[in-house]
């Protein structure tokens, strides 16, 4: 049985369709919720650290007590080979983990834009079999720089680093959200509306947001299904 472990921020940003996809596999799922303290997990408790996303910056250590010790937690599970997939704020902890610098993008991208992949992407055995240009959701105003060693792997209009993956496919950030349900989309929009209330040339309004969910939910899961799966086989 494939053991996955997920690092939750906030309460309103949990694995979403990703436990939904888990558990139809089989797996066993456990958590930890640093915004309640709780421990982080031994090392040989898990195949698969997923680590979600939240509003925080990954610098706020002074503010988030626990973002040092998620760091190195990070490190030590790529270092001990483990599968790990960063969504978000996930990715950027990715990143800055394996020396890529986070900062502000030009643009805040919040809404249902679409995402294309690179030329690079053909390269990686996670992203090589997604489509081309896809849509995804977006809830971000920070971007990363893609790490040392990794393939940049998909990009969008108003960001040009969407996603990385290691060249053994172990390890991958994904700035954008395949995971999103509904459920998801309608937390956000309560607790993270300040994001929105100023508009911005790509962010999208609270009802074109939820206007857009039925159509695009199924499309971003048939993406995600793809780019799990083949994650999965970094296991075998």
């Amino acid at each position: 049985m494939i053991r996955m472990h997920y690092l939750q921020h906030v309460p309103f940003e949990d694995l979403a369709n990703i436990e939904v996809w888990a558990k139809e596999k089989g797996f066993s799922i456990t958590s930890t919720k640093l915004y309640s303290d709780e421990s982080l997990p031994m090392r040989d408790e898990f195949d698969w650290l997923v680590i979600m996303g939240g509003p925080m910056n990954i610098y706020e250590e002074h503010i988030y007590r626990w973002l040092g010790q998620e760091k190195r937690f990070i490190e030590q599970a790529i270092s001990d080979g483990k599968l790990v997939l960063g969504i978000c704020l996930g990715a950027q902890l990715i990143a800055d983990v394996l020396g890529g610098k986070v900062h502000k993008n030009k643009y805040k991208e919040i809404g249902w834009f679409d995402v294309e992949l690179t030329a690079d992407a053909k390269n990686s055995r996670v992203f090589n079999n997604l489509d081309e240009r896809f849509i995804a959701f977006h809830w971000h105003g920070d971007t990363f720089d893609i790490p040392p060693g990794c393939i940049h792997t998909a990009k969008s209009e108003v960001c040009a680093n969407q996603a990385f993956a290691t060249e053994d496919g172990k390890v991958v950030g994904l700035q954008f959200h395949l995971e999103t349900s509904r459920e998801s989309i309608e937390k956000l929009l309560k607790y993270c509306k300040d994001d929105i209330i100023d508009g911005g040339k790509y962010v999208q309004s609270e009802e074109e947001m939820l206007s857009k969910a039925d159509e695009y939910l199924k499309a971003i899961n048939e993406q995600m299904v793809k780019l799990l799966e083949n994650m999965m086989k970094g296991l075998e």
